[in-house]
């Protein structure tokens, strides 16, 4: 049953991706493509015809099970263990793409860490992890893009919709966010040049593992209540957006951070 409703799951993906967008021949990598809304992502882009690379640090169960999906629906893809926070593996990320498909034409940067603390309660080592994952990675990813992403190639940053709000325990996280936001501008201007577009997304509350951390059911109600249409996001209301960004019609949009939160703000 289990199965049945995750074969179901995908399908719906793929039948609500939009006909007119084509992503044939094209090669995605996805950072964090193991569960939540990185997983949904590289799903949806295979389904729209797309080679994708599912990127995983530690859970190769996971991983392995968005394979399955996506091959059983037909799709092509790979996955490969990479920790984008260390430079060293975001380069053999890179390489080990090119080996596989020879190309690569889409980076979505998801992978990412939440930390759910007031700064006062904030240990250092927490604080870096968070850089290195949220920010750092987007760094690295985007080094390596900028000379072996191909022309007119499509990127785009997972930030977050907190970067617009003042909301307690969010302060390190959101700072993070906003960082990869403004390096997206400085980057889409950069490459600019070679017709790639690089823009940045801020979901607002997602119904993901990650979401739901450190957060207590009266947290979660809160921030469906903030949304104009009355409820937290789902992974493929995410998923949609990216699909647009990354095609053809996408493409004079660059440099923009765009909410996709419902309407919180």
């Amino acid at each position: 049953m289990a199965h049945q409703n995750k074969l179901h799951s995908l399908r719906i993906i793929i039948e609500r991706t939009p006909q007119c967008l084509h992503y044939h021949g094209k090669v995605a990598i996805v950072t964090g493509s193991s569960r939540g809304i990185g997983a949904d992502i590289a799903k949806a882009l295979a389904g729209a015809g797309a080679k994708v690379i599912i990127n995983y640090v530690q859970d190769s169960a996971a991983a392995e099970s968005v394979r399955r999906d996506i091959s059983r629906a037909g799709g092509e893809c790979r996955v490969v263990q990479a920790d984008v926070s260390d430079p060293a593996q975001v380069q053999q990320l890179f390489e080990t793409t090119l080996d596989y498909f020879k190309q690569i034409d889409i980076l979505v940067n998801n992978a990412g860490i939440l930390l759910f603390k007031e700064i006062a309660d904030v240990q250092d080592e927490e604080f870096d992890q968070c850089v290195d994952v949220n920010f750092k990675s987007v760094f690295y990813t985007l080094r390596e893009a900028a000379v072996r992403l191909a022309d007119h190639g499509r990127i785009v940053n997972i930030s977050s919709t907190v970067t617009r709000v003042m909301m307690p325990k969010y302060g390190v996280y959101a700072a993070t966010k906003a960082a990869v936001e403004q390096l997206t501008r400085i980057f889409a201007r950069e490459v600019g040049k070679r017709g790639i577009t690089a823009n940045a997304i801020l979901p607002g509350p997602v119904d993901t593992e990650l979401f739901r951390t450190g957060k207590t059911g009266a947290d979660i109600e809160r921030m469906a209540a903030m949304a104009a249409l009355g409820r937290i996001g789902e992974t493929d209301d995410i998923a949609q957006v990216v699909l647009f960004l990354v095609s053809d019609e996408g493409r004079w949009i660059t440099g923009q951070a765009i909410g996709v939160n419902g309407g919180i703000i």
